[in-house]
């Protein structure tokens, strides 16, 4: 398709939702819908979350939710430190939500460390020994065990950074223009 045609399209697909007669723009206002809730995630979990997310920020760190890497799994969070360092940190909210994640090995492919967040009443022994942990009270959080470092290699930090990156600043966008982010959000 040609990019006078794509610009038509858009065009003609702008100006249908403008016409619709049940649509309300919502241009001129953000939209601060909770962008962690999309379902799947427990009232505990998304405490684990904050608190870990808290955690992060004390440490310098910028971090993102549900990150999709280019193996197409998605962390939980993806955090980039002061220094270049990238970490992922998965959420576990329970022993049966760590029993069902077998793709956490692959998380380590994506980052310089890899954590798991978890809260006080999961056993802390369930967790392996090669990922970092942190407890999570839904206010703040603390790291019990450092991760292992394990470097990556100058391109894959260059790619990581860059998917970080667009992820923010789609998102960002999509904060102040929520009506292009029905249309165009994949992030």
């Amino acid at each position: 398709m040609s990019p006078t045609a794509k610009l038509a399209k858009n065009e003609q697909m702008w100006n249908k939702m403008r016409m619709e007669p049940d649509h309300q723009p919502l241009a001129g206002r953000i939209q601060l819908d909770d962008p962690l809730k999309d379902g799947r995630q427990s009232e505990t979990a998304l405490k684990v979350w904050r608190g870990a997310a808290r955690l992060l920020r004390q440490l310098d760190f910028a971090c993102l939710p549900e990150v999709t890497l280019a193996s197409a799994r998605r962390a939980d969070l993806l955090a980039l430190g002061p220094k270049h360092e990238l970490w992922i940190v998965e959420v576990k909210s329970s022993i049966a939500d760590f029993r069902a994640d077998t793709k956490w090995p692959d998380y380590r492919l994506h980052c310089d460390r890899l954590y798991f967040a978890t809260h006080p009443d999961v056993p802390l022994e369930i967790f392996p020994e090669e990922a970092g942990l942190i407890v999570s009270d839904g206010f703040g959080a603390e790291i019990l065990r450092e991760a292992p470092e394990h470097k990556l290699a100058a391109a894959t930090r260059k790619s990581v950074t860059h998917r970080f990156a667009r992820h923010a600043a789609h998102r960002l966008h999509n904060l102040s223009d929520p009506d292009g982010a029905q249309i165009f959000n994949r992030f």
